[in-house]
């Protein structure tokens, strides 16, 4: 179902934006820029989190890192990753292909401050060999994201 629900995501609500299906894996940060010939910062990786008794998706830059003191003051509680079997039930997507689009159910979307600073994000698109191109703006416009600030600063 994942990389079709993706596609049939875009089909409904944007499609001019291209699914960009490769041989080579995007599984991870690294792969996907090798694979997209991009900086592993535009690489938007998405984070399953628990907050409070619900799962909630957290976009960022592939090379961002969870701010453990930003997400408790945020929210009041520290992060609780969510399990790979539990994120492929929640979403429909296998881990390293996950990504706010086409989801199996709602799920509450942030989109991370530090996408912000790239005309155009690579995020997955259901599948490990499967991602898109779309500005940070659009892409949380279209999963009706919230913007936060979560990623600890870069040095």
């Amino acid at each position: 179902m994942s990389l079709d629900s993706v596609r049939a995501f875009f089909s409904q609500h944007a499609p001019d934006i291209d699914i960009i299906v490769t041989e080579a894996s995007s599984a991870t940060v690294n792969e996907a820029a090798a694979a997209h010939n991009a900086l592993p910062e535009q690489i938007a990786k998405t984070l399953g989190v628990w907050l409070k008794n619900e799962i909630v998706l957290i976009v960022m830059s592939g090379t961002a890192r969870l701010d453990n003191r930003k997400f408790k003051d945020r929210f009041s509680e520290k992060p609780r990753m969510v399990d790979a079997a539990e994120i492929t039930a929640r979403t429909s997507h296998p881990v390293g292909g996950v990504c706010p689009f086409g989801l199996a159910e709602p799920l509450k979307i942030y989109a991370d401050e530090s996408l912000k600073r790239f005309d155009l994000v690579i995020p997955a698109a259901g599948a490990t060999n499967a991602a898109l191109k779309i500005s940070p703006d659009r892409l949380a416009s279209l999963v009706n994201a919230e913007w936060i600030d979560l990623a600890k600063q870069e040095i």
